[in-house]
């Protein structure tokens, strides 16, 4: 047993080993920096993770402060950002380092001189947020939506990493925010023969457009505000209308079964009754046919609305960006029966269609009206499948 531990303990040791070499050639030296630490934390003298430490934090820091200054010599304003996150991951990786040293290399003990990075973390985080202050108002002053919500982002990163020091900043991302809305109006356009009435047009616009709406695009139905630039209209046009009448049709069905009637003696040739083997008469069980005649009546309406939806971008010019078809079925089938004959003959089915009566036809104004239940759908969904184009 203690064989297969120590063997087990070598193959994860290798395992292990193999893994970290694999991390140290694609440069996810951060990795192999905490699967060491964690090593070290157990077994200080490890001398395998102390190697792989130390070559993987030299590694690292060369990197990220060759990166540094690079971005310095470049002077490049918007770089403030990077620079500020290289120190700050100079400073962790610092700190997990800091854990474990001294760490033991060919017998002696090594270390590493710390180094303070918080002063070059406050001066690149003070010039990243005075580049992003700067840069946000230059793109605010573009009156265009996209610049708006570049300047929106850019100054929550001014206010986070000034701490909220610049005057006017909170409402200026209010201003960003407000100019980087997409604005789109959802209305009706009826081409069809039929008149709809005003309340019709009002029930199909009351699907909930909050599902729709996205943190920059907004929807907007049933009246146009003055007030608001819309980007974009989505338009329903209803094309057509099919309404069939009123509809019914019967149907007779026939049932017959056979059910037990008493019993009759067993006659023979000659028309005497058989006896069986203890003399007794021979009798058998007799059945009569029941027969009724179920009379269906079967009334039938539906109506079926046909349309498109189109996606209209108007500025900065009027152009159809897609047409999405769309279409609404809304049935009424209602089934009654009524039995001539026995009504023992009949099935269970068929019973139960004896309790139904016969129904008022809907209204079309109704069977309009319900129809909109099933279209609100297919125009949300139009909608939802198009909505990667209105940005």
């Amino acid at each position: 047993m203690n064989t297969r531990l120590a063997a087990y303990a070598l193959l994860l040791l290798i395992t292990g080993c193999t893994s970290a070499r694999r991390q140290l050639m694609r440069g996810d030296y951060d990795s192999v920096i905490d699967r060491s630490v964690r090593a070290l934390l157990r077994s200080p003298n490890d001398e395998k993770q102390a190697r792989m430490l130390d070559k993987a934090y030299t590694l690292a820091n060369e990197r990220d402060l060759e990166r540094v200054r690079y971005l310095k010599i470049e002077k490049n304003p918007n770089t403030w950002e990077e620079v500020f996150r290289r120190y700050e991951s100079l400073k962790s990786r610092q700190a997990k380092v800091k854990r474990v040293v001294p760490i033991q290399l060919d017998g002696s003990p090594v270390t590493y001189e710390l180094t303070d990075y918080d002063r070059l973390i406050v001066e690149a985080k003070s010039n990243a947020a005075e580049f992003y202050n700067n840069n946000a108002r230059k793109l605010l002053l573009q009156n265009d939506r996209f610049a708006a919500r570049e300047a929106y982002s850019q100054l929550l990163k001014a206010r986070e990493y000034s701490g909220g020091a610049y005057q006017g900043l909170n409402e200026l991302i209010v201003e960003a925010q407000k100019k980087g809305i997409t604005n789109v109006l959802i209305t009706i356009e009826n081409q069809t023969r039929l008149k709809l009435s005003p309340e019709f047009e009002k029930e199909l616009l009351t699907f909930d457009t909050r599902r729709l709406n996205t943190d920059w695009v907004y929807y907007h139905v049933q009246h146009i505000d003055q007030s608001i630039a819309y980007n974009y209209l989505v338009i329903i046009n209803l094309n057509d209308i099919l309404l069939t009448p009123d509809q019914t049709k019967e149907n007779d069905v026939v049932f017959k079964k056979e059910v037990p009637d008493g019993l009759a003696y067993v006659l023979d040739s000659k028309g005497n009754v058989k006896k069986d083997s203890l003399g007794n008469d021979m009798k058998v069980t007799k059945y009569k046919t029941l027969a009724a005649t179920l009379i269906e009546k079967v009334q039938h309406k539906e109506v079926i609305i046909k349309g498109m939806v189109e996606f209209v971008e108007l500025k900065p010019q009027e152009r159809i960006l897609a047409r999405e078809p769309i279409t609404a079925q809304n049935v009424f089938h209602h089934v009654s029966a009524r039995a001539i004959g026995d009504l023992e003959a009949l099935d269970d089915e068929a019973r139960k269609k004896i309790k139904n009566q016969v129904l008022p036809f809907p209204g079309d104004l109704q069977m309009l009206q319900n129809c909109t239940e099933t279209l609100k759908p297919a125009i949300a969904g139009a909608i939802t499948q198009n909505r990667r184009l209105l940005q």
